[in-house]
Formats: C-alpha cells, sequence, structure tokens
C-alpha cells in the first residue's frame, strides 16, 4: 500500500461525519431543522409551567390542543423535508400556513419564537432545489448517437476549429437526441 491511501486509516467520526455532510447536502436539511424548532416552543408553551419565586405562571389556554396539533404537525413536516424531499414544496407551504395560523392559536406562534422558525423552515424549504444531475458525455453514453457527419449529404473532411488538432464538436439531430431519452418527455 503507499502512504497515499488515505480511506482505510480514517477515524470512524471522520466517516460518519462524511457521510451525514453528503446526507445533509441531498436534501433541505436547514429547512426541516428550522421547521422543527418551530414546532417544539409551539407545542410546549401552551403546557408549560413557569415558576418565578414561589409564584407557578400557567400558560394552559383553551387553545391547549390546537398549539399542541400544529406544533406535532410542523415537526412531522421538518422531518418530511429531510425524509420525503420530493414533497419540500408542499411541506414548505403548509409549514408557512401552520406557522400563521399558530399566530392567534398557539399563544402568539409560541411567543413569535416558534412563528419566526417555523415561517424560516417553509421558506427555505420553498426556496432549495437539488442540485443537477452530472450527465454523461455523448462518447460514452451507452447508445450511439447520430451526428451532422452521419447524416447524408455532410461533408467529407472538417477542419479543427483554429488548428488545435482537436476533433469538431458535432452537434446531434432531433431524432438521435429523441433516441437518446427513449424517445419520451423528461416528465413522462
Amino acid at each position: 500500500m503507499s502512504p497515499e491511501s488515505t480511506g482505510q486509516n480514517e477515524h470512524y467520526l471522520t466517516v460518519y461525519r462524511r457521510g451525514f455532510r453528503t446526507w445533509r447536502g441531498n436534501r433541505p436539511f436547514w429547512a426541516g431543522l428550522f421547521t422543527i424548532l418551530g414546532g417544539l416552543p409551539i407545542a410546549y408553551f401552551p403546557y408549560a409551567n413557569m415558576h418565578l419565586g414561589n409564584m407557578t405562571i400557567a400558560m394552559s389556554t383553551t387553545a391547549g390542543a390546537g398549539s399542541l396539533i400544529i406544533g406535532i404537525l410542523l415537526i412531522t413536516l421538518g422531518f418530511t423535508m429531510w425524509f420525503h424531499h420530493i414533497v419540500r414544496v408542499f411541506a414548505g407551504v403548509a409549514a408557512i400556513l401552520l406557522a400563521l395560523i399558530s399566530i392567534p392559536v398557539a399563544n402568539i406562534g409560541g411567543f413569535i419564537i416558534g412563528f419566526l422558525f417555523a415561517l424560516l423552515g417553509g421558506a427555505l424549504s420553498i426556496a432549495w432545489a437539488p442540485a443537477e444531475a452530472k450527465s454523461v458525455p455523448a462518447s460514452e453514453g451507452p447508445e450511439a448517437q447520430l451526428s451532422m457527419d452521419d447524416a447524408p449529404g455532410a461533408p467529407e473532411h472538417r477542419q479543427a476549429p483554429h488548428g488545435t488538432g482537436e476533433a469538431p464538436r458535432r452537434p446531434m439531430l432531433f431524432k438521435a437526441a429523441a433516441e437518446a431519452d427513449g424517445g419520451g418527455h423528461r416528465a413522462g
């Protein structure tokens, strides 16, 4: 083995950290985290008892059940953003709507803290876009593609651009591009 190979001697925490970093980068992680952090105070404050010296302040109101439902739904939407990032737009819109509903229902949205976190999480979820997939060059594709040189009436010899000695790029015809996709649209 050469001293340059680093894969086998890495600490297990480094391996887990890199794995988590890759997992986090493939989904709206921060959106889910902020949405979960927004749901916690909304669900907690209506059932909390605060003690100031000998005096107990109970935050319990008639809206306790509504606050609990909104808080649990926000936490669920946060986990949905993490584990089912395909529905991130739906989860983001739902988080924003629940954050707005929490203002009159859940003690001013968990004393504004939960409202702001849920609103930020929903907005981040809507704004997040997955990374572009790396495309395979045409010469490495599984199917041979028809180029302009293969078309009838194409010139026999083409000059390399600026005398660089590299092969000229050949644009694909429409028929070859449709065959490369399997003849279908990307969405279908």
